[in-house]
């Protein structure tokens, strides 16, 4: 007798249930539809990524065009006009259960305007791109296309970084594009977590209603004009006691960089760079940072900044740290 493996990709076409504006710089989709019932994580989403098949105007999801197994291939060698577009988000939640099981994803929007109006630039000074577009202007019953972990399977479909351990204190590093994903983190540790957690948006009315434990000290930084990333490290610094007259010296290297393939993500399990991370310690690691485990995600840019000041002057360890690029100035979400 013969069994069936069984995919951990779950490839749906998700239907619009519910749009809810946030604030300014974000909406939040709440997606169901058939075969809802599978879909996993089982247990927190933490900053579980899943990716989304931005449908062309006038087209329909192209996830009915797909199949799980060999699904990029086959989406590749779709006619442009029928693929749409790929895009990664991290789930702000999953919830309910059988017909009901819903995704909730929340999308940084493009401006101050009304929900839907049109503008070139999007939160931050970002440029527009499908995926915001499409949330922007996003109805109920509208339709996308949806690839996330199978419940039971969601160790081999992966998507979630964020892996303390034992860590008994935790730094956590957003911008407005990884604040869905430490908002889900903060709402599952444990009452007694202690940690820092900075957070930097396009603007104070964009400050979440996020339920953090207690024990976490809270940075919440409207960015306005001033340049992305530059009141993020000066908050670090200062936390941290490295100079925080430097912060304004570090922040003249934030600017766009010329390299878009230039990518940021290590974890303590894969750097983007091909380094054995697991083999690459600190010899000495200050006493208070062996108890340390740090969460930093945003533009690349900001990280490789962040990387520099935690990793390469503060010393902590790299198996303590994650840095992840979920964005780059320059490209389009």
């Amino acid at each position: 007798m013969t069994t069936t493996a069984v995919s951990p990709v779950l490839l749906l076409t998700a239907v619009v249930r519910r749009v809810e504006r946030l604030s300014p710089s974000f909406v939040r989709i709440r997606l169901g539809g058939n075969g809802f019932e599978h879909l996993g994580p089982e247990g927190p989403t933490l900053d579980q990524r899943v990716k989304l098949l931005i449908p062309s105007p006038g087209r329909p999801a192209p996830s009915a065009l797909l199949d799980p197994d060999g699904w990029y291939a086959a989406w590749l060698a779709l006619p442009e006009a029928d693929r749409g577009h790929l895009r990664t988000y991290t789930a702000r939640g999953v919830e309910g259960e059988g017909d009901d099981r819903q995704l909730v994803v929340d999308f940084v929007l493009h401006g101050h305007g009304p929900l839907g109006a049109a503008n070139p630039l999007g939160a931050g000074g970002a440029a527009a791109g499908p995926a915001g577009t499409w949330a922007a202007r996003a109805a109920v019953g509208d339709e996308v296309g949806l690839l996330a972990p199978r419940r039971g399977h969601e160790h081999a479909f992966g998507g979630i970084e964020f892996d303390p351990g034992a860590a008994g204190r935790l730094l956590l590093v957003a911008d407005e594009t990884a604040l869905p994903a430490l908002a889900s983190i903060v709402e599952s540790l444990p009452a007694c977590t202690r940690g820092v957690a900075v957070v930097e948006v396009p603007d104070a009315t964009d400050f979440l209603d996020v339920r953090f434990p207690a024990g976490i000290e809270r940075h919440w930084i409207a960015r306005g004009a001033r340049p992305r990333g530059e009141q993020t490290l000066a908050v670090l610094r200062e936390r941290l006691d490295l100079h925080p007259e430097r912060a304004v010296a570090d922040a003249s290297s934030l600017g766009p960089s010329t390299d878009l393939d230039d990518a940021v993500w290590e974890t303590p399990a894969h750097s983007s760079s091909g380094d054995d991370v697991t083999a690459s310690r600190r010899a000495r690691p200050r006493p208070g940072d062996r108890d340390t485990y740090a969460w930093v995600a945003g533009d690349s840019d900001t990280v490789k900044a962040c990387r520099r000041l935690l990793v390469g002057e503060r010393g902590m360890p790299r198996p303590q740290v994650a840095f992840m690029g979920y964005w780059k100035q320059g490209r389009s979400g």
